[in-house]
């Protein structure tokens, strides 16, 4: 396959992901597309008791390796319904209360089933002066689906619980770069399913795992890296690229279109991980060796998997290689095509570099 063929299949794959409404707690319809994705290339595949998605292809035996990808996205939550008809809801994940007023929404009521709305507020021609000048609170904002009482809301389906995300479709922009909804994180499921597929005899036994409830507290991973007992633990997920008017140069954390990002420290002053000094080395060797752009992640604030999947049992050396993305947590986020496919090239190539001897070498440990 030539490598414009490659990301016209990436945006596809992505195009038919963005399509489904994966709240965290609600992730059944996507993980059945995963399902479907991977088993051709599973020798086993199962889901666990929180959901999480796991496909195993078999190695030589010598070790494990977990690669993780959330598959949820943050959403909302129908939380009450006014006398009249109105929405009350609460955040699943990370918002920023400024996107959300005018935001037209999906409301899931069923397997497939939507129901439309919009996110209202008090108009501003009716706003005190102070009001005008503030962020709009949560607690204020609704959804209007066009009923005019409870009891229509109800007969639509809609019921305190039902999951909610913003009605916004991928779209190429200029070149190869794309936007849409919830790239974090189902391009770095995309690029776990990828690089799971093109895999050529690895040496251990490769463990893909699309968790869930990355976006309310790392759950899913917690529990399927105990299940499972990684040797090497590698997560997939986006990062912040922040190269954009008004943010200063050594505030980009990473810059679209100059490869995927290996992971050197997240959260705040570590407090997520700090990457496996070896396992870094290790991504970075095989990317230069591939000749695969890369660029070196130091993120302020935010985690990922891997910081759950590091602390497994007696520990495990993780990494993470993450996919630059502007506007994250939002309804457009955006990335580089090139990045994706390179990110794809990344894992697929340390996957298959690593061996027992070189476990024995960098850990000394013996492998389970």
């Amino acid at each position: 396959m030539s490598y414009e063929s490659s990301k016209n299949k990436l945006f596809q794959l992505l195009k038919s992901m963005d399509e489904i409404i994966a709240v965290s707690g609600f992730e059944d319809e996507i993980r059945d597309f995963i399902v479907k994705e991977l088993e051709p290339y599973s020798s086993e595949l199962w889901t666990d008791s929180m959901g999480n998605l796991i496909a195993v292809r078999r190695g030589d035996g010598e070790g494990k390796i977990m690669i993780a990808a959330h598959m949820d996205e943050i959403g909302l939550m129908v939380k009450h319904v006014s006398k009249e008809g109105f929405i009350k809801f609460s955040p699943v994940g990370g918002w920023t209360p400024m996107i959300l007023p005018g935001q037209r929404v999906l409301i899931k009521i069923s397997e497939r089933g939507i129901v439309k709305g919009v996110i209202g507020s008090k108009p501003p021609h009716i706003m005190k002066p102070e009001e005008a000048k503030q962020v709009i609170p949560l607690e204020d904002l609704f959804i209007d689906v066009g009923a005019s009482s409870r009891d229509e809301v109800s007969k639509l389906g809609i019921d305190v619980g039902s999951p909610i995300v913003i009605d916004r479709g991928i779209a190429r922009l200029s070149g190869d770069v794309v936007t849409g909804r919830a790239f974090d994180n189902k391009v770095g499921v995309a690029v776990m399913m990828e690089a799971f597929k093109s895999l050529e005899s690895p040496k251990f036994d490769v463990y893909a795992v699309a968790t869930t409830e990355e976006e309310v507290g790392l759950k899913g991973a917690r529990v399927a890296a105990f299940s499972i007992g990684p040797s090497i633990g590698l997560a997939l997920d986006t990062t912040i690229a922040s190269d954009i008017p008004g943010v200063d140069e050594s505030k980009h954390i990473t810059e679209l279109g100059k490869g995927p990002a290996i992971k050197v420290m997240d959260g705040r002053s570590g407090s997520g991980i700090i990457a496996s000094p070896a396992v870094r080395k290790k991504l970075t060797e095989v990317a230069e060796n591939l000749g695969i752009p890369y660029q070196l992640e130091l993120l302020t604030g935010g985690t990922t998997d891997a910081s759950i999947i590091q602390l497994t049992r007696e520990g495990v050396p993780t990494g993470a290689v993450s996919i630059p993305t502007r506007y994250i947590h939002s309804p457009i986020e955006t990335l580089n095509l090139n990045d994706v496919l390179n990110a794809v090239k990344l894992v697929k190539g340390f996957t298959e570099s690593l061996s027992k001897s070189w476990m024995d070498k960098v850990f000394k440990v013996k492998i389970k």
